[in-house]
């Protein structure tokens, strides 16, 4: 075996031992009013052995240049009425939870985690404490507040610049329904052209953390296949005029 492929062993054994580590250990982490300290290099970890950013999506068709899109319509509350966040990432969580809403999980942050309130920015219910797909605000939504949803270490880029979007589900055992992932990519696809969140930072909570959320069934292809078709779909409606 020459040098070359000695070092080509070698990092395929380091890259399948990083994956065995990162699928070992899951949850979502955050701050509410806890104190921040800031590390002196706080650049982004993207883990390409967990899930990737959505334009890194298997075969679907790329969503049309941005400049090309028209901005879709808001539903009511997701435009700021105050000055906006400096919004550079989403992030995809899911409850790891059967069961949840909005306000059961602002409980148990509050209580549990003595945040001061609810970690997460929105919140898409799966039909159980709330609509199957339906979006919920947090109140962090509307003050333009960073998130408690993904520190990473003392890195607390992706809370103070990330916009956390949580599905309820335990998508290590089952998958999201198809109402959760509609509503998710329609969220997506205004949030990220409203405040020009290019798709590589659309993200799952994994790929910046050793977790295992959004959990093994949720699919980032899905959502990036969902997100083009919004898009796609747009844009033959503008060339016929209607």
């Amino acid at each position: 075996m020459g040098r070359s492929d000695v070092r080509q062993a070698f990092g395929t054994g380091l890259a399948c031992l990083g994956l065995a580590i990162a699928l070992a250990a899951a949850g979502c982490g955050g701050r509410g009013t806890l104190a921040r300290t800031t590390p002196a290099t706080p650049a982004p970890r993207l883990d390409p052995f967990q899930y990737t950013p959505i334009q890194r999506s298997g075969q679907p068709a790329a969503p049309p240049p941005v400049r090309a899109l028209a901005l879709p319509s808001a539903r009511p509350g997701w435009e700021p009425t105050v000055a906006q966040g400096p919004w550079q990432w989403i992030v995809i969580h899911h409850s790891a939870t059967a069961t949840g809403n909005a306000a059961i999980f602002d409980e148990w942050h509050r209580t549990k985690r003595h945040w001061d309130e609810l970690g997460y920015h929105f919140v898409i219910g799966n039909g159980t404490a709330s609509g199957d797909g339906q979006v919920e605000i947090g109140p962090r939504w509307f003050k333009q507040k960073h998130g408690a949803h993904c520190r990473v270490g003392n890195n607390e880029t992706y809370n103070d610049t990330g916009i956390g979007i949580c599905l309820v589900g335990d998508f290590q055992k089952t998958r999201p329904t198809q109402r959760q992932m509609q509503a998710l990519a329609e969220l997506v696809d205004w949030l990220s052209l409203r405040f020009g969140i290019p798709e590589s930072h659309v993200i799952g909570h994994g790929a910046v953390d050793v977790t295992s959320c959004p959990g093994r069934y949720f699919s980032m292809d899905d959502l990036a296949r969902r997100v083009a078709a919004l898009r796609r779909s747009r844009l033959a409606m503008a060339g016929t005029g209607r």
